[in-house]
């Protein structure tokens, strides 16, 4: 194949961006590991699929976005330019359906997988197509990345993946980031207020917040919801909410910026996210910062380790749970004062930086697999991340649980949010994160990045950035 003379050190390729109208929370993570990586120097390109809400070509904080093909023409394409462009590195995000970018390069592929789909394929596309598409995720995909790294955001999904057949030596967990809170003038609701953020989709089961409407509406008369986010489910959530008797107690705001989203959180006494699965559900920490607990699915995956069940909101099984949850939060102040309280201390652990830098070492690592000669350490970096107050400020909070091999399960945090990250956990950390000098030749280049500066939500004014 003919190679294109433009240098990407970086290739990402991901069936959306943040900008798309079914963007979210795992298209924002996306664009983060992309620009902290570009403010290294790096050259960052991402492929992704073209939509009327932004151009073919554009760069957004760094990074050199390309917009070609539709839904499933996305993924010729971006074979097409992976096979074109001589890019030291890819990584094929796998949303579902693998892109399969080791079949047409030679350079190390690093797949990021954000949740297993297995309970999402029937819901979208039927029973066939759901089973084709859960074949080619589980079957085929991981032949395809036999020899491929894997980076995911939960130990749960991490576990799941290892249930498919990928060596757990080869996935390494990078979880979500969060960016502080902006100050808000909202306050708290006078009358209790639940709120839901997300894509409207089937697979978020917004439709289970109304019934949790409509089965307290006779105990708190003043209930209403909020629903922020855009999709192509609303008018069945509409009619939905029009056949339960709540839709005048249902708020549907639609696309919301920053700022608006955080004032609509800062004014809910509950957040709920009933999702069939959910990859980590960054929308949980948005929540959190303002003090707001979430009650959610235990079998989401994700939210097992999101959510920390008893401290920072309730994990449920099922419907008649859900209800019961959010009941004994809008009853007990107390309770959901505390439960908010902490929920702040666990958002302010992660952070955008210390990702971003954990994200490098997988990549570097990666490299190295294929590169002749030893892996080369960068200490000042090293030395940064395990530094209290040191990039960013926040990096060492959390950082126990920062970077690792997950094997499934709840999450066992143990009592980091108060007592913090131990020293054998940051130094364990420490080793693993590399710097990305191997990416260009004969140049060393830092992956110290000074997140408040150069890392920031990439779609922060034209994606639909209340979605998870």
């Amino acid at each position: 194949m003919r190679t294109r003379s433009t240098s990407i050190d970086v290739l990402f390729v991901n069936w959306r961006d943040a900008s798309h109208p079914d963007g979210g929370g795992s298209e924002r993570y996306v664009h983060h590991m992309a620009e902290g990586l570009a403010a290294t120097g790096l050259a960052v390109t991402m492929f992704c699929a073209a939509h009327d809400r932004a151009p073919a070509d554009e760069e957004i904080g760094g990074v050199r976005i390309v917009r070609r093909g539709g839904r499933l023409g996305v993924y010729l394409r971006a074979l097409l330019f992976v096979g074109t462009h001589r890019a030291r590195l890819v990584v094929d995000v796998q949303n579902g359906l693998p892109f399969g970018s080791s079949l047409v390069t030679r350079s190390p592929v690093v797949v990021l997988v954000h949740h297993v789909h297995r309970e999402q394929w029937p819901i979208v596309f039927g029973r066939l197509g759901g089973a084709i598409g859960w074949w080619l995720e589980s079957v085929a995909a991981p032949r395809i990345y036999r020899r491929s790294r894997y980076v995911t955001v939960s130990g749960v999904t991490a576990g799941e993946l290892s249930d498919l057949g990928v060596d757990v030596g080869r996935i390494t967990v990078v979880p979500n980031g969060l960016e502080p809170a902006p100050a808000v003038a909202a306050v708290r609701s006078a009358e209790p207020r639940l709120a839901i953020l997300g894509r409207l989709v089937p697979h978020k089961r917004v439709e289970h917040a109304f019934e949790v409407v409509a089965r307290l509406q006779p105990r708190w008369p003043g209930l209403r919801l909020s629903v922020v986010g855009e999709g192509w489910w609303e008018q069945e959530l509409r009619a939905a909410a029009e056949k339960l008797g709540v839709a005048e107690l249902v708020d549907f705001k639609g696309f919301l910026d920053e700022q608006a989203k955080h004032e609509e959180l800062a004014r809910a006494w509950v957040h709920l996210c009933p999702s069939v699965k959910e990859g980590w559900g960054l929308v949980v920490s948005e929540a959190g910062s303002h003090g707001v607990p979430t009650v959610g699915y235990r079998a989401a995956g994700g939210l097992r380790e999101s959510i920390l069940d008893g401290r920072t909101g309730l994990l449920v099984d099922d419907l008649d749970e859900l209800t019961a949850a959010v009941d004994r939060l809008l009853t007990d102040d107390r309770l959901r004062t505390r439960m908010g309280t902490e929920a702040v201390r666990h958002a302010a652990s992660y952070n955008w930086p210390a990702s971003v830098t954990a994200f490098a070492g997988v990549l570097s690592a990666a490299v190295g697999d294929s590169a002749v000669g030893a892996v080369v350490e960068d200490v000042a970096v090293r030395a940064a991340v395990l530094r209290p107050g040191g990039v960013d400020g926040g990096v060492a909070a959390g950082r126990s649980r920062l970077v690792g091999v997950g094997g499934g399960g709840d999450a066992d945090h143990g009592d980091d949010a108060e007592s913090g990250a131990d020293d054998e956990g940051d130094q364990r950390t420490g080793e693993r994160l590399h710097s990305l000098t191997r990416f260009r030749r004969g140049r060393r280049r830092s992956v110290t990045v000074d997140g408040r500066q150069r890392i920031h939500n990439a779609a922060a004014a034209t994606a639909p950035s209340a979605q998870a």
